[in-house]
């Protein structure tokens, strides 16, 4: 993962969240891609915590963006690693990070939500 492709995965993450384009989202994933996040277990009833394929997370996406319909991710900073990414941002709920490993498509084969405790 070099610096370039690490800042332009983020800024148009951030984008197209902000934009709330779950289309331009699911572009930077895999098919069968896994995300994990505490808020699935929450608003999915699903007790592992993770969701796998675009249409599950689809699904997620839709229902936690028809609750929050003024959502925003303000970017604080892009961490690179080995074929990986964390993107640090502000959201509804405070500080997130969020981590990406990439598979060989380039795309995101796994990702991992992380929240601040309050």
């Amino acid at each position: 993962m070099d610096e370039t492709t690490a800042h332009r995965f983020a800024a148009e993450w951030i984008d197209a969240w902000n934009a709330h384009d779950l289309g331009a989202v699911l572009e930077h994933y895999e098919d069968d891609f896994e995300m994990s996040s505490p808020i699935i277990i929450a608003m999915m009833g699903e007790p592992s915590g993770t969701l796998r394929g675009k249409e599950a997370v689809r699904r997620y996406w839709i229902r936690a963006l028809n609750a929050l319909p003024d959502l925003r991710f303000e970017h604080v900073a892009t961490l690179v690693g080995a074929n990986s990414l964390v993107i640090h941002y502000k959201g509804h709920r405070g500080a997130v990070a969020e981590f990406f490993h990439f598979g060989p498509t380039g795309k995101v084969a796994h990702a991992f939500a992380h929240y601040a405790i309050p």
